[in-house]
């Protein structure tokens, strides 16, 4: 891991800008504290590790004691975009303007966004773990549904998992949801424009999890209440501390 920057914020945060090979990440800690659970905080549809509302999440959620790290998944932030994901993107506005189907255009292009990812992130995990200040247990939190349902099966370091129910979850991920097991807390904006009400509902039934929690707010794609953070962070209290 190579870090490019760190700086001390108001708040007595420290944000360290960091690389792995192509790698691009950020990790928010409070320096001087004990050994920190790490909880890993993911974004999709191309937005930038530096996104505002990934960015208040993060440092919301370290200054109530945990480690939390994100990175650009090929594809998203300042990371290069194949002539594919561009072509569609494209086909998805397209679509979109013109009231047409769309679930395989996300089938075709989300789906290979997540396998892509998934090696990264787990990379990310390794060298998280060896830095002095991190530690066990290991959470999830993020938009992107799609990928944490995929790290929560494959990589047993994660003990708990928080999705944002606003994104397309390809068919492979819905299927995998019935292997998912760790706690988990499924937040849902009841009038998404983006993502139908009853197929997020049918995933939330999916999960195999003993203990998974349904937050259910009025409001579209971008109006999660400030107050979930809260109760995020009391979700992440009870499984990770």
């Amino acid at each position: 891991m190579h870090v490019t920057s760190e700086e001390r914020l108001d708040d007595g945060l420290l944000e360290c800008s960091f690389t792995l090979g192509e790698i691009p990440g950020t990790l928010w800690t409070r320096p001087g504290s004990a050994p920190a659970p790490l909880v890993l905080m993911a974004h999709n549809n191309g937005l930038p590790k530096s996104d505002p509302r990934l960015v208040a999440r993060a440092r919301y959620t370290a200054a109530r004691g945990y480690a939390v790290a994100t990175i650009d998944a090929a594809g998203c932030g300042d990371r290069p975009r194949s002539a594919a994901d561009e072509q569609a993107r494209a086909d998805l506005r397209r679509a979109m303007r013109a009231g047409e189907p769309v679930d395989e255009i996300f089938e075709s292009f989300i789906g290979p966004l997540v396998e892509n990812a998934v090696p990264e992130w787990r990379t990310t995990l390794d060298a998280l773990l060896e830095l002095p200040g991190i530690g066990g247990p290991v959470g999830y939190s993020g938009g992107w549904a799609a990928l944490g349902i995929r790290l929560a099966v494959v990589e047993p370091r994660i003990a708990a998992a928080s999705f944002f129910a606003g994104g397309f979850v390809p068919r492979a991920q819905r299927e995998e949801a019935r292997q998912v097991t760790v706690p988990l807390l499924f937040l849902l904006q009841w009038d998404d424009e983006g993502n139908p009400r009853q197929r997020a509902l049918d995933l939330f039934d999916s999960f195999g999890s003993r203990e998974k929690t349904l937050h259910a707010n009025p409001g579209g794609h971008t109006g999660t209440p400030s107050f979930e953070l809260e109760d995020g962070c009391r979700f992440l209290d009870r499984h990770l501390k």
